[in-house]
């Protein structure tokens, strides 16, 4: 954590002047000042100014676009030749989401006090997570920067396209579900009544279909409060019981166990892990470091917990494909190419085409999802809604049937 210096001085021209800077030290932030012009006459530390986990104020997690942007543009300027701790000031600048302002800027600060980019930046793992601040450190090892950061930036953006994928496949079954969901309700909680009053008053006898339909109707309108209370209440168990790591195995296995959703998110945990390890190593991180590093980028519990027994089982001296076989997580198919990428030393490249080849699948099942969805959810609407209509019109058919006789 970088901690934050109140202070005060006066510029060349004589204007007083006061302000905060994060440093490594009060020496530091007394230097940089001095380098900016300012003639510090008193610093002290902010208390709170370090905060925990280096969050910032306001705001949460950076959005993965914002970051993707902003490492494309770090490495094009790093690339052109411009000095490091400019090219985060005009990038912090410019950035619309307020917390991610005051990360580029605190390591700026910090970069600027004498601190290296990686450490600067794991001091605020909101916005630069341990995946990104491992690269960057072996980018400045290797003396290869810009480089580390153009393929980050490219793993960034294959990451936002996969989450948007899933997304994709997600939203439209549960958009369709919501609004046949609202449309039954209305129906039941406006229309069935009113048939039910024109059934009683004309001593119409009720089908079984009917009556059922009418006292669902009724159930809705007499319990419909504590139905709202009893979902909000399974939505924070549920919501609970994720949070907890029991729990939240527990879920995510069961995620992976779905009949298509769970493949699709099989097929992305496994894209991940593929091109993750592939930027790591490829970058010049540690296979061991890498995969502890994967594990926790994951998304998703039992796919952690597999690479992580993986990882201990490779420390011991076993080869990479063998543990991963044994974990049950991963196709087949990938367990070899990872066998072939190994044994040939090429992991990384082997890993990088596994997690292009994962990616094609994912497109072409969620394409295909996607078209099979249409024209079931509708006829899945139309199912349930006709009933309803089918179901209260009976008896109507049927009093005209003895009118007629």
């Amino acid at each position: 954590m970088t901690p934050t210096f109140r202070h005060s001085g006066r510029t060349r021209a004589g204007r007083g002047v006061k302000g905060e800077r994060a440093a490594p030290t009060r020496a530091a932030a007394v230097a940089a000042r001095g380098r900016e012009g300012v003639r510090v006459a008193g610093v002290k530390a902010k208390r709170g100014g370090a905060r925990r986990g280096g969050k910032s104020r306001r705001g949460g997690s950076v959005p993965a676009r914002d970051l993707a942007v902003f490492t494309r543009q770090l490495s094009v300027m790093i690339d052109a030749g411009m000095p490091l701790v400019e090219c985060l000031d005009t990038l912090g600048r410019q950035q619309a989401h307020r917390s991610f302002r005051e990360a580029v800027l605190q390591t700026r600060s910090a970069v600027e006090g004498g601190s290296s980019l990686a450490e600067a930046m794991r001091a605020h793992p909101r916005a630069f997570g341990p995946l990104y601040t491992n690269m960057v450190a072996a980018g400045e090892a290797g003396g290869i920067l810009d480089t580390i950061l153009g393929r980050l930036a490219t793993h960034i953006e294959k990451s936002v396209k996969l989450r948007a994928q899933v997304k994709s496949a997600m939203t439209y079954p549960i958009a369709v579900v919501t609004i046949a969901a609202a449309v039954v309700g209305v129906i039941l909680w406006k229309v069935i009544p009113t048939f039910d009053e024109l059934f009683e008053g004309l001593g119409a006898a009720l089908p079984l279909p009917t009556r059922v339909v009418i006292a669902s109707s009724d159930a809705l309108v007499s319990y419909s409060p504590l139905f709202f209370v009893a979902a909000v209440a399974l939505a924070l168990a549920f919501r609970w019981y994720r949070a907890t790591p029991r729990g939240g195995r527990a879920v995510d296995a069961l995620l992976l166990r779905l009949p298509v959703l769970g493949l699709i998110l099989r097929k992305v945990a496994v894209a991940r892990f593929c091109r993750t390890l592939a930027t790591l190593l490829g970058s010049g991180v540690p296979l061991l470091a890498g995969l502890e590093i994967t594990a926790r980028t994951a998304g998703n519990l039992a796919i952690e917990d597999a690479v992580l027994v993986s990882r201990a089982a490779i420390e011991r001296g076993e080869t990479v494909a063998a543990p991963l076989r044994r974990a049950g997580m991963f196709p087949p198919m990938v367990i070899q190419m990872i066998g072939v990428g190994e044994a040939s030393g090429a992991l990384d490249a082997m890993l990088a085409k596994v997690a292009d080849f994962c990616e094609e699948e994912v497109d072409a099942t969620v394409a295909g999802l996607l078209t099979l969805l249409e024209p079931v959810m509708i006829a899945l609407l139309g199912l349930v809604i006709g009933g309803i209509v089918i179901a209260m019109y009976l008896p109507i058919f049927d009093l005209i049937g003895r009118m007629a006789v």
